[in-house]
């Protein structure tokens, strides 16, 4: 026979089991992620250019740039951040340049990868390590 006691314990370990995070169940590792987007096609190196800085001193707001001429599509990659995801920025025909400029969090010292899908339907792809003296992501 359950006493109140033993109920209100159940109902409060069930409570904090339904609350835990799941870590990792739904995170993509960095070769997970480039293989989603590009299907596993070759990837061209060059062709694309990220504006970063080389020391960040906080990995909070780190900012970066991506050019890629003929583009109609970026991706940011963050290489050692626990989702390595940072962004998705698609150009259509009003566009301007296919450029973007934002700020990201790096969890430490890692590279950032950009892809950019041609009009082509090819993919290009370059990498910038940037080194982070105070980290981002709990870090």
């Amino acid at each position: 026979m359950l006493t109140r006691r033993d109920t209100i314990a159940i109902g409060i370990g069930a409570s904090a089991a339904v609350l835990l995070p799941v870590t990792g169940a739904y995170a993509l590792t960095t070769e997970e992620a480039i293989t989603a987007y590009t299907g596993g096609a070759d990837m061209a190196e060059g062709g694309v250019t990220i504006t970063a800085p080389e020391i960040a001193e906080n990995g909070n707001t780190v900012p970066i740039s991506v050019e890629a001429p003929g583009a109609t599509e970026i991706i940011l990659i963050a290489t050692g951040n626990p989702t390595p995801n940072v962004g998705r920025f698609t150009f259509g025909p009003g566009s301007g340049a296919p450029m973007v400029a934002t700020r990201i969090r790096l969890g430490r010292t890692q590279d950032v990868m950009a892809i950019a899908k041609m009009e082509d339907g090819s993919f290009a792809s370059t990498a910038v390590e940037v080194k982070v003296t105070i980290g981002g992501c709990g870090g």
